[in-house]
């Protein structure tokens, strides 16, 4: 099991700064998933300042002080196996892990000398962990000019090969191989996207070190399907659902027709720190932004766990503050309930 130590200066912001003021330093790594306009593909109309927000676990305050004390509750229901689909938080550490928020997604975190510390403790949880090899912050996987490096991102992955991944792969313990976040933001990439037909690449030099291992990329489905690719290697789309995207319902019916038009599966979540309609009054990282409320988490939630298509679920991203609210906790204890429920759907369609 892996414990995750916060800086003093991170603990001292946690405790004294505003959410406004930690976006501040963390603007410079997006993660908040958009979809950008295409000939093919449905325009959304983009809310104002939804480019920024953290990306790497590094720039997030996770003051262990403030963590809620349930994850420890019911560790005995947690086996290897789990019923349904995971229901899972970004950048949570595996001492987190527990018979709600039974999976993380890892990427600044994790690299080949803490990897088997990182895997044997979700293990012990029995949770499902998603891994990102090319470290957290863009920079470490751009050109000069800003732009995707593929010959960086490999030499990142390269790394991993040496660590013997094969049998988490093989008890489900790691769900998957997270790729890249947003390929489809052009200003998140020194103005160019990365190109469709280079994540099918990415994802076809993941599967021959590891080919069991499924990979994933966090972009709709609607965007991968506007491009004349076909996706061999590439298993699942991510649709991270924040509420300026429009009727939930409507989203997902769209974005589910697209998966299956090109065979992928697909990842469901919300962004709960900043993907709100206002309604909550707690502000979220971004300016301007809002966190979800507890019926926001709720509504949102399941439908989209309503969707048999739907093959794991992802919020992001762990905050100690947020995630320790009372209602916060009831309303991802009844999501979680409704994923254990949910058909065991695979990502590889």
């Amino acid at each position: 099991m892996i414990h995750h130590s916060v800086s003093s200066s991170w603990r001292a912001l946690s405790r004294v700064s505003a959410l406004g003021f930690v976006l501040s330093l963390l603007a410079a790594c997006g993660s908040t998933d958009k979809l950008s306009p295409s000939s093919d593909v449905p325009t959304v109309t983009t809310a104002p300042g939804d480019s920024a927000g953290p990306a790497d676990t590094a720039s997030i305050p996770t003051d262990s002080a403030l963590v809620p004390t349930d994850s420890t509750d019911d560790l005995a229901a947690l086996t290897g196996t789990q019923a349904g689909i995971v229901f899972g938080t970004n950048q949570m550490t595996t001492s987190l892990l527990s018979s709600v928020h039974t999976g993380t997604l890892v990427g600044g975190q994790i690299d080949p000398s803490n990897a088997l510390t990182w895997l044997s403790g979700t293990r012990a949880k029995g949770g499902r962990i998603v891994i990102k090899m090319c470290k957290g912050a863009d920079s470490y996987v751009k050109n000069a000019d800003g732009t995707f490096s593929f010959t960086k991102w490999k030499a990142l992955v390269d790394r991993f090969r040496t660590v013997n991944l094969g049998p988490y792969i093989t008890d489900g313990t790691i769900l998957g191989h997270f790729l890249i976040d947003e390929p489809h933001r052009a200003a998140r990439w020194g103005g160019k996207i990365i190109p469709q037909s280079t994540i099918e690449a990415m994802a076809k030099y993941s599967k021959q070190i590891w080919p069991g291992m499924t990979t994933f990329v966090r972009v709709v489905p609607s965007w991968l399907a506007s491009a004349p690719v076909t996706y061999t290697y590439l298993d699942a789309a991510w649709l991270q659902y924040e509420a300026w995207r429009g009727d939930v319902g409507t989203v997902l019916t769209s974005e589910v027709a697209a998966a299956k038009l090109k065979g992928l599966g697909l990842v469901v979540g919300l962004n709960v720190i900043d993907g709100g309609n206002g309604s909550s009054n707690i502000r979220g990282f971004t300016s301007g932004k809002y966190s979800m409320s507890a019926s926001e988490i709720k509504t949102y939630g399941s439908v989209l766990l309503n969707q048999s298509y739907s093959c794991g679920f992802y919020n992001w991203t762990y905050y100690a503050t947020y995630y320790g609210r009372s209602d916060i906790k009831s309303a991802f204890g009844d999501l979680s309930t409704k994923a254990k429920n949910h058909v065991k759907t695979s990502c590889r369609q």
